[in-house]
C-alpha cells in the first residue's frame, strides 16, 4: 500500500481539495497503540487497494496539532487509530478502533 505522509496544513487544504476530483483517505496512526497497529495492518494487508483513492498516513504522536485541525475542520471527534473519508471537502465517512476496513471505504467511497 502507498501511504502519502500527512504532516502539514497545506496538505490537509490539498486532501480538501482534490476530494473534489477523487475520494481522500486519511489513516489517524499512534505508534504506540497496538489496537492502531492492528487497523493498519488490515488496511495494508486487503487486496481492494484502487488506485482511484488516495490513503494519506498521520503520525499522531509526531503531529499531535494537525490530528486536532483534522477533527476541527471536518467537525470529527478526536480518535486513534481512525479513518476519515473525503469527497467533496467533507467527512462522509469515519470510523476507529476496529470498526476500520478497507470494505466500508470502499463502499463509502463509491469505487465499488
Amino acid at each position: 500500500m502507498h501511504w502519502i505522509l500527512l504532516t502539514t496544513e497545506i496538505q490537509l487544504q490539498q486532501i480538501i481539495e482534490h476530494s473534489a476530483a477523487r475520494p481522500q483517505v486519511i489513516f489517524k496512526h499512534s505508534t504506540r497503540c497496538s489496537i492502531s497497529s492492528m487497523a493498519k495492518n488490515r488496511l495494508e494487508r486487503n487486496h481492494q487497494r484502487p488506485p482511484s483513492i488516495d490513503f494519506y498516513f498521520l503520525d499522531l504522536l509526531a503531529h499531535r496539532a494537525l490530528s486536532g485541525k483534522i477533527a476541527a475542520v471536518f467537525d470529527t471527534p478526536h480518535e486513534s487509530p481512525q479513518v476519515l473519508l473525503i469527497k467533496n471537502g467533507h467527512c462522509v465517512y469515519n470510523d476507529s478502533h476496529t470498526g476500520i476496513s478497507m470494505e466500508e471505504i470502499l463502499e463509502k467511497s463509491g469505487v465499488v
